[in-house]
């Protein structure tokens, strides 16, 4: 057998592409938010501080599904956020404010407690606010 570099496929290449997409979403989402990194690589689900950063220089190849579940509900939660508030900057410090559906800390508070469920119950408290408009 040879030890020859295998080609990347169409589907992997579009994969990365797909990824890198998804994470230049979640930072420019986490730059409109005022999200420290420490606070972003908790939503992240903590990888590896030189993997955050690799990230955050645009130098992204397959993601672990944790991470791009994890970034697709926050992507959600700034969707529901664009239909709920007509004035984006109302929208992106939402976040940011206490709120007492979420025991009086910031949503972006309760989003960073480390479990993907904690994203899941921000999305969802917004699902149910937007409704109306839905």
């Amino acid at each position: 057998m040879s030890a020859l570099p295998q080609e990347r496929t169409a589907p992997d290449v579009l994969a990365v592409e797909h990824h890198r997409a998804a994470v230049t979403g979640f930072f420019a989402i986490m730059d409109r938010w005022g999200v420290d990194n420490r606070t972003a690589r908790k939503l992240l689900g903590n990888p590896a501080e030189r993997t955050f950063y690799d990230w955050k220089r645009g130098r992204v190849g397959r993601l672990p599904d944790d991470t791009l579940r994890r970034i697709g509900w926050v992507a959600g939660v700034w969707k529901a956020l664009q239909i709920v508030y007509s004035d984006p900057a109302l929208a992106d410090s939402w976040p940011n404010r206490p709120n007492a559906a979420f025991g009086g800390q910031a949503p972006l508070a309760r989003m960073a407690a480390g479990d993907v469920t904690d994203l899941a119950a921000v999305r969802a408290y917004l699902d149910a606010a937007r409704a109306p408009w839905s």
